[in-house]
């Protein structure tokens, strides 16, 4: 429960949320829309995607906020509170993996682009496997640096999109943006699901960091005013930072716009910053799902760190598509349970939230369900020869809510049944 002295304001729960878009993450997305979009559509899916990750941040950090429970324990209603644990580790433990992988593959690229800049090669995956191993071992030793990379690397990220923007505002880059044509032809679904992916997870645990808000209003406030605007703008500049440079390659981008040296340094301070807390996370979740001791914390870290190295290695930034679209289906399942039970069911009434011991399976079968299905359209995409299906990111979560929801009533009247018949 919230106790004293822990009550925050809606402005300092903005400003983490914000902080939390301007990474090399949200560059990625506006540097995977604008390849099959042009710059105004980019624009308009991330806001609308945004809209939607807003919406349920709101629906799951209020339930927090009234309880002042983190996310992992709200859930214990519908999930059960072994559960939920798990439930949410898995989530947890994959998007982090995942995004380690995908931010260790960039800064490997980095490290590989810099190194040819002075005539030394080195392969990416090489690189790539070297980047994440220090990020590793940083993890585990050195959890202190974590503070002050993020001191260093944040404003220079905030410094080096800054000065690129402002250089593609003037001269010719103007001109090659306002002229631009994608390439590719991505659909509006599929840019959605590349959104709403690329911070599914931060919507679906927004109870961890609004458990101490107050009042429902500041988490309203602190979503719609940190989210949207930040998200928005980070997409945008990753977009025109592309067209303007004509590369979908992040990394080239940044060692154009100003010396590769600073620039090759800002993506490397940037990725190493996040995929500290990506390694710890996704530890502590392989600790829950697997029940390891806790004494095995940093085994556990180093275990997280080098799958993800090893996807890194494997060259997982090229299905940055396909991820994003899996973590957009599998994950908003997770909220569609939980919004059906408190705020259609106990229609957001606190006093109405129990917790469930052990397991509940009605709960995990919903998210299972929905998940799987809202998966299919993107798994089919991996393998042209099957039949290809309309990519639908928001099917998982209208799935799940329904099955939760009816199950949920038959399972009451058929306990009201019995009752009567004794």
């Amino acid at each position: 429960m919230r106790k004293n002295g822990e009550n925050q304001s809606w402005y300092s729960l903005g400003i983490i949320w914000a902080g939390a878009m301007i990474c090399i993450p949200s560059l990625l997305v506006g540097n995977t829309l604008i390849s099959g979009m042009s710059l105004s559509k980019s624009l308009f899916v991330a806001f609308v995607g945004y809209s939607i990750v807003v919406l349920l941040m709101i629906l799951q950090g209020i339930q927090s906020s009234d309880l002042g429970k983190p996310t992992v324990q709200v859930a214990g209603q519908v999930f059960g509170n072994k559960g939920s644990r798990t439930i949410i580790s898995i989530i947890l433990a994959v998007a982090c993996l995942g995004w380690f992988g995908i931010q260790a593959n960039v800064c490997g690229a980095a490290v590989a682009n810099l190194l040819a800049v002075y005539h030394m090669n080195m392969p990416v995956p090489l690189a790539s496997f070297l980047s994440g191993l220090v990020m590793v071992i940083s993890a585990i030793y050195g959890i202190k640096v974590l503070r002050v990379l993020s001191y260093i690397a944040v404003p220079l990220l905030v410094v080096i999109c800054a000065f690129g923007l402002i250089q593609t505002l003037t001269g010719d880059h103007l001109q090659i943006i306002q002229n631009y044509k994608p390439k590719g032809n991505m659909s509006f679904m599929n840019g959605l699901a590349v959104t709403i992916g690329s911070f599914a997870l931060g919507a679906v645990i927004a109870g961890d960091y609004s458990q101490f808000s107050n009042k429902r209003s500041d988490v309203l406030k602190a979503a719609i005013f940190g989210i949207i605007p930040a998200g928005v703008f980070m997409i945008g500049i990753g977009a025109v930072l592309s067209i303007a440079y004509k590369t979908s390659d992040i990394t080239a981008v940044f060692m154009d716009i100003a010396t590769p040296f600073i620039g090759g340094i800002a993506l490397i301070l940037a990725t190493w910053k996040t995929n500290l807390v990506n390694a710890i996370s996704g530890g502590f979740a392989l600790i829950n799902v697997f029940n390891i001791s806790k004494q095995k914390e940093k085994m556990a870290v180093g275990i997280a760190g080098m799958v993800g190295t090893l996807l890194a290695v494997v060259g997982i930034l090229n299905y940055f598509t396909p991820i994003m679209s899996i973590l957009s289906a599998m994950i908003p399942p997770v909220a569609g349970v939980m919004i059906a039970s408190y705020w259609v069911m106990n229609k957001g009434d606190k006093n109405s939230w129990r917790e469930v011991e052990g397991v509940n399976r009605l709960g995990i079968y919903s998210w299972l369900v929905g998940a799987v299905i809202a998966s299919i359209p993107v798994v089919f995409s991996l393998f042209p020869s099957l039949p290809q299906i309309p990519n639908q990111p928001l099917i998982g979560i209208v799935i799940s809510f329904v099955i939760y929801y009816f199950g949920h009533r038959i399972s009451v009247q058929k306990t009201i049944m019995l009752e009567e018949n004794r």
